[in-house]
């Protein structure tokens, strides 16, 4: 028993983040959710249920990072915004939004097939697991440099 519960207090890699797999991953149900990992030498997709998804690092062709905005709430949202008098729908469709990134993922399969996968991740996420990446040698676009930028004398006139 104390086996269990020093495995469920143990931290969770820096590298593993909450995600849905919207599509292309393969052997995963479209919009599945689980957890996407640097386990090793491999990204790695463990959904909720079933089978994981196991891509190695080296058949990584490149990464696109993007970040977008979804609203939230669905159907029921929309009709509750065009519903409300005086222009209220536009003051809720303020707070409806969430942004989140995405990750598309170039890889080849064992038989060397060409495929991509998107994922979506929450806000900032992808920024965390595109660095990951980058440092074990895959070719990430998208990437935004989050460091301060030092200005030069020419550059402040």
């Amino acid at each position: 028993m104390s086996q269990d519960g020093d495995q469920a207090k143990a931290p969770v890699s820096a590298s593993g983040v909450h995600a849905t797999a919207i599509l292309g991953l393969e052997g995963i149900s479209n919009n599945a959710t689980g957890e996407l990992s640097i386990q090793g030498d491999a990204l790695v997709f463990k959904p909720a249920d079933g089978p994981i998804a196991r891509i190695p690092i080296g058949s990584i062709q490149g990464v696109f990072l993007s970040q977008e905005d979804k609203e939230a709430g669905g159907t029921s949202m929309a009709v509750s915004r065009a519903a409300t008098p005086f222009g209220g729908g536009r003051v809720i469709g303020l707070f409806a939004h969430k942004k989140y990134d995405f990750l598309t993922l170039e890889y080849l399969d064992s038989n060397g097939s060409f495929h991509g996968a998107v994922c979506q991740l929450n806000k900032g996420q992808g920024q965390v697991l595109g660095r990951e990446l980058e440092t074990k040698g895959v070719h990430v676009s998208g990437l935004k440099d989050d460091a301060p930028r030092l200005e030069t004398k020419n550059e402040a006139k």
